[in-house]
This record gives C-alpha cells, sequence and structure tokens, in this order.
C-alpha cells in the first residue's frame, strides 16, 4: 500500500463521535477533549477541516471549562487537567476562537496553569501531583498561545529542562529518568517556545540528534527508546524533536513513509501503531503529521513545535512579547 487513503481517514475521524452507545466510547472519555485536537488537527493536515462542525466543537470545548478552578477537564463535569486545558486551548486557536473566552477565564485558566508549578520549576498535571516534563511543555504551549508567559515561570521551567537531559542525548520525564522519544519533544518544544534552545551547546544537540535517529529501525518504523518495537506515533515525537534541531534529514524518510502508509486500515480507514493493529485518532493524527513533516502526500504543514497546522501558528507572538 503505497498511497494515502485520504478521504478514508476523513470518514473515520468524521464517524469517531457517532458511536455514543458503544461502551468503548465511555471508556475513553477521561481522553474525549485530547481526542477533539487530535481530530481536528488530523483534519485539517488533510485540509478537510470544514467536516466538523465549528459551532458543535466550540460548544462542547467551552462546556469543559471548570468555572470553579480555571482550566479545561477532558469531558464536561471532570476536573481540570494542564495536558487537557492545552487541548482545548489547541482547539480554539484552530479555529479562530479564543476570543469565546472572557478575559476573567483567560486570567482563571492562566491562574490554574501557574498554580501547578512547583518549586522546582516542574508542573504537576492537576492537584493529584503527577510531575512529568510533559506538563512543562504543556503549560508552557498553552501559556504561549494565550501571550502569558512570564520570565517568573519560564526561568524555572527552563532550569528544569536542563535537568533532565541525559548523557546519552535525551531527556527523560524527571530528572534522571530514562531518555524518551516523547520526553526529547516535550523538553525541545518547550526550549523552543521560550527562545532557550541555546541552552543545549552544539555537541549536546549533536548527540540529541543521534540518539533520535537510532530510533530508527530496520522495518522503517521509529521507537521511543533501545530494544522497543516501532510504533507510528514516533513518526511525529521523533521528527519533530529532529525538526527542532534542524536534523530532521538524519531519518530515511521513504522508508518510514512505507511504514506509516502500511499501517493504514483499507476498509474503515484510520492509522494504527504498526501494521495490522487497530486504528485510533492518536496514531491517525500521528502518522499524517510525520508525513506532513517529511514534505509527503500534499499535506498541509504542520508546525513542529506547537503540533498544529502552520496556518494557525504563524498567528503566534514569539516569547519574550
Amino acid at each position: 500500500m503505497q498511497q494515502l487513503l485520504r478521504e478514508k481517514h476523513i470518514a473515520y475521524v468524521q464517524s469517531l463521535d457517532k458511536h455514543q452507545e458503544s461502551f468503548e466510547y465511555w471508556l475513553s472519555e477521561h481522553l474525549r477533549l485530547n481526542g477533539v485536537y487530535w481530530g481536528l488537527t488530523a483534519l485539517c493536515l488533510m485540509d478537510a477541516k470544514e467536516s466538523f462542525n465549528k459551532d458543535e466543537v466550540v460548544e462542547f470545548v467551552m462546556n469543559c471549562y471548570c468555572e470553579s478552578t480555571g482550566g479545561f477537564g477532558p469531558f464536561p463535569r471532570h476536573e481540570a487537567h494542564i495536558h487537557a486545558t492545552l487541548s482545548g486551548i489547541q482547539v480554539l486557536a484552530t479555529y479562530d476562537a479564543l476570543d469565546v473566552l472572557t478575559t476573567g477565564q483567560v486570567d482563571q485558566t492562566v491562574q490554574f496553569i501557574r498554580g501547578n508549578q512547583l518549586s522546582d520549576g516542574s508542573f504537576q498535571g492537576d492537584r493529584f501531583g503527577e510531575v512529568d516534563t510533559r506538563f512543562v511543555y504543556t503549560s508552557l504551549s498553552a501559556l504561549s498561545i494565550l501571550g502569558k508567559l512570564t520570565p517568573e515561570v519560564v526561568d524555572p521551567a527552563v532550569e528544569f529542562i536542563m535537568r533532565c537531559y541525559n548523557f546519552d542525548g535525551g531527556f527523560g520525564l524527571c530528572p534522571g529518568a530514562e531518555s524518551h522519544s516523547a520526553q526529547c519533544f516535550v523538553c525541545l518544544g518547550a526550549l523552543a517556545i521560550v527562545g532557550r534552545l541555546n541552552e543545549l551547546n552544539e555537541d549536546q544537540l549533536e548527540k540529541t540528534g543521534w540518539w533520535l535517529c537510532e530510533r530508527q529501525l530496520p522495518e522503517g518504523g521509529l521507537n521511543g527508546r533501545p530494544s522497543k518495537l516501532p510504533d507510528v506515533c514516533y513518526s511525529w515525537w521523533v521528527l519533530s524533536s529532529l525538526a527542532i534541531i534542524d536534523k530532521l534529514e538524519w531519518i530515511d524518510y521513504e522508508k518510514l513513509r512505507e511504514f506509516i502508509l502500511k499501517s493504514q486500515d483499507s476498509k474503515k480507514g484510520g492509522i494504527s501503531d504498526r501494521p495490522d493493529n487497530e486504528v485510533d485518532v492518536f496514531h491517525t493524527l500521528f502518522g499524517l503529521a510525520g508525513l506532513s513533516l517529511m514534505g509527503f502526500e500534499n499535506l498541509v504543514p504542520i508546525d513542529p513545535v506547537y503540533c498544529m497546522p502552520c496556518y494557525v501558528t504563524k498567528k503566534f507572538k514569539k516569547y519574550p512579547y
């Protein structure tokens, strides 16, 4: 299979909210707002944003807003979380609809995000205290889109990220943790958002590039860390990281493209983690995002820092404002 099944993928993403009586639909409630972002961004890359009803999507996003604490939950009446908050802001920004948030709601959301930053510069995802470099990225990205980054937030966050840099060139989820491709993206992405990639010297960037390109396996796919199976989602985590440090060409494009296209479902659409597995919207987006970064299939260009269409992110103000 050597062609992108664009129309089938569009139909697959469109169908995702039409199975509300299924057990799987309610099992995934905790990821629903994230799923809306994944699906909308996938449609944008295929130049099919109109396949979703904008008014209905914006209404759903606002129903996930937590009036008591600020921020967004993954589903109406769920507590706010940093991850869902970024997804909500990304969806609104993609629709050029951030103005549906009142000044008070924006201020409350900023307060929610900043309230989850700890004394060492890290961020917890919510009041339950899980700390991960993912939440540093999601927090800085959300504040950046809202135009609300400040040195008081940025400087300690950068210091924390740099403590997560490892001897092998990768980054971990916290200081001393094993290097992982996804953590490379969130750390490099966070540094790029705040204009601090120069915290890494040339030797460090070279080492990071080598660690990332070594994630490609003989079958063409990429993995998250050594000795693991390839997974389509790393087409994003690895390629975006390499793009951020200007080493994207270190990957064999043709072999990776073949791996992604073999992971498509030719009957119902969608892309899975690897060939012959069940598809989902998460891997569909990140497979398309990888193809977009490599310039294949005439897809809409994606921003490697924000994981949003470039035509959206070009409107963002660069920090410092």
